[in-house]
């Protein structure tokens, strides 16, 4: 099972590239797709947001190991799809986080820390 998460988050289109936007989106998710199909992620989502004030308008969430992450994010067609959503799109995040068995590893590293912060009341 998947331990870890990226999380590639876009705002708003940037005007007179609303076109293009649409076949990068179509990109993107035929690299998703194959890289599902290929094992080299578990697997994504796709989250297309309404209209919040926020800045976010939509995500793909991979999901998969820290190995596989990391080979996604040095794909060279992952490279050049996200190339060019950042010429298309405001607010262009790439975000590596934790999910299911990972959180535990996670919260006993921030449990160590807090041990280490002197506490006040």
């Amino acid at each position: 099972m998947a331990d870890r998460v990226l999380v590639v988050s876009w705002g708003a289109s940037i005007p007179g590239r609303e076109e293009r936007g649409l076949e990068v989106f179509n990109e993107a998710l035929g690299i998703a797709g194959r890289m599902q199909q290929e094992g080299r992620v578990e697997s994504f989502d796709v989250v297309l947001l309404q209209p919040n004030g926020d800045g976010v308008n939509g995500y793909i969430t991979f999901h998969g190991s820290a190995e596989q992450l990391n080979g996604l994010v040095e794909d060279d067609d992952f490279r050049r799809n996200t190339a060019d959503a950042a010429l298309i799109v405001a607010g262009l995040k790439h975000t590596m986080g934790v999910t299911n068995e990972g959180i535990a590893r996670e919260m006993e590293i921030y449990r160590e820390a807090v041990g280490r912060v002197p506490q006040t009341a």
